[in-house]
């Protein structure tokens, strides 16, 4: 019998909620509905908002519980799966849990289930490209690879597909990672900063949330931290398997680094391997080049050189991520709307030679913003803010010892179009515009890639200056 076939066999009588839909949730409830489950899917949204979506769980079978009291019929079940962006120790769930309900997510079965190895990826800054760099790496290596989790895509739907030689590499955010007591075979954490304390409320939640990514290791497992950041780099001591570090300014006894001539190395206990050159990194920024490294340290005496070299010549990054728009009237517009964290603007400042004209601003994470002043201030010629956080990073900004408003010009609007266009009026021929937020985007949009996806069409929309009138 299948791990899968005995998972539900176990759940059958038993009435299973869903909340929340979404990604990470709507294959998994149709799987369980093709299961001859009793589902419930609770969302918070009407049938209204959810429109054809709600119709086709209705028409699959499913209950739903829509609208402001989504929760109560969740409550009333004997399994629950929580989307990650319910959050683990919200006072509802915790009562569900006191009343004998399983509360669960796709990401906790998944890893019960999963019958090949796992690399699971996480931080604050660098999980996505690092996830897809593995993914890339392995690929080219042969390896068939289900690519998941916090990126975009549920996989167990995909698990009953899978076999022993495959490989699973999935991002893990704080939220999934919270209530996990199973850790991966490949361990990646590539930074902690402060993030998500809006949720958290504190660091040390935030930072116990991203350790259960190794926790719960054996022996024959490895982890990747990185030697460079002091949070990550303190985690070494519950490293259970083999551990391998990463790092930009010093060589790890075991792990990747860079070396003075540009070369991404491998040093194996005084043994040193040269793998790719920083020049052939087709991706731009010195944060690309760290996020290499990360991966390299994964994957390393699986994936040969060869095939590292070919992903770093030909793969274009990820959406969102430091994404060449288009250049018009001289002026070249990126989008970086993943940027939703100082030390993630800070990355893509780094990441040009020149002062920059950015447009920032967001939901409200409760994160500090007194870390990026000094770049914002060495490396920005305009800043356009909005939003919610537009009076956080400002004042920040402003409070820098060294901070001169003829060097640097503050505009304040309302709107992401409103921005496009102030950022625009500042440029000259040659000036380049990057959305770089610094902040989540729950305040205008459902997710980063809604708000980047909306930058992009406003640039896009845009006409050249002499045809304006025309």
């Amino acid at each position: 019998m299948l791990p899968t076939d005995r998972f539900f066999q176990g759940l059958k009588g038993k009435k299973v909620a869903f909340i929340g839909t979404g990604v990470s949730h709507n294959d998994l409830i149709m799987m369980f509905l093709e299961k001859g489950m009793d589902v419930t899917v609770c969302d918070r949204k009407f049938k209204e908002q959810l429109g054809e979506l709600a119709e086709n769980f209705a028409k699959a079978g499913a209950k739903l519980a829509l609208g402001n009291s989504y929760l109560d019929e969740a409550a009333k079940c004997d399994v629950v799966f929580r989307t990650p962006g319910m959050y683990f120790n919200n006072s509802d769930i915790a009562k569900m849990r006191e009343n004998g309900v399983v509360v669960t997510s796709e990401m906790e079965v998944f890893f019960d289930l999963c019958p090949c190895k796992i690399y699971a990826v996480t931080g604050s800054d660098g999980k996505t490209t690092t996830t897809t760099l593995i993914s890339e790496f392995l690929k080219k290596q042969g390896k068939m690879v289900w690519k998941g989790g916090n990126i975009g895509k549920a996989l167990l739907p995909e698990v009953d597909k899978m076999t022993a030689d495959d490989a699973a590499v999935v991002e893990l955010s704080s939220f999934q990672l919270i209530s996990m007591r199973k850790s991966p075979d490949v361990s990646v954490i590539t930074n902690i900063a402060p993030n998500h304390l809006d949720v958290h409320g504190t660091m040390e939640e935030y930072i116990d949330s991203k350790k259960n990514i190794l926790l719960h290791q054996n022996a024959f497992s490895k982890t990747v931290l990185n030697l460079d950041n002091d949070i990550t780099n303190g985690l070494s001591g519950l490293v259970r398997g083999e551990l391998v570090k990463f790092s930009r300014k010093a060589v790890p006894e075991n792990g990747s680094f860079l070396d003075d001539e540009g070369w991404l190395c491998y040093n194996r206990f005084g043994k040193v391997e040269k793998i790719v050159h920083k020049d052939d990194i087709r991706i731009r920024g010195i944060h690309n080049v760290e996020n290499y490294l990360t991966a390299i340290a994964a994957v390393y005496g699986e994936v040969d050189a060869e095939n590292i070299v070919y992903t770093a010549k030909n793969f274009n990054g990820v959406e969102h991520r430091i994404e060449f728009v288009r250049e018009l009237d001289g002026v070249k517009y990126y989008n970086d709307s993943i940027a939703t964290s100082p030390t993630r603007v800070i990355a893509g400042l780094n990441s040009f030679d020149q002062k920059l004209i950015v447009i920032a601003g967001g939901y409200d994470k409760k994160i500090p913003y007194e870390p990026m002043a000094k770049p914002v201030n060495e490396k920005v010629k305009t800043l356009v803010l909005l939003g919610a956080t537009a009076d956080k990073i400002e004042k920040a900004v402003r409070e820098y010892p060294e901070y001169d408003p003829n060097e640097l010009k503050i505009i304040r609007v309302s709107t992401l179009e409103d921005a496009v266009d102030a950022a625009r009026d500042s440029a000259a021929p040659g000036d380049i515009i990057t959305l770089s937020p610094a902040s989540a985007s729950f305040d205008l949009y459902r997710n980063f890639e809604e708000r980047g996806n909306h930058f992009k069409r406003i640039v896009n929309s845009l006409e050249e200056r002499g045809s304006e009138n025309a």
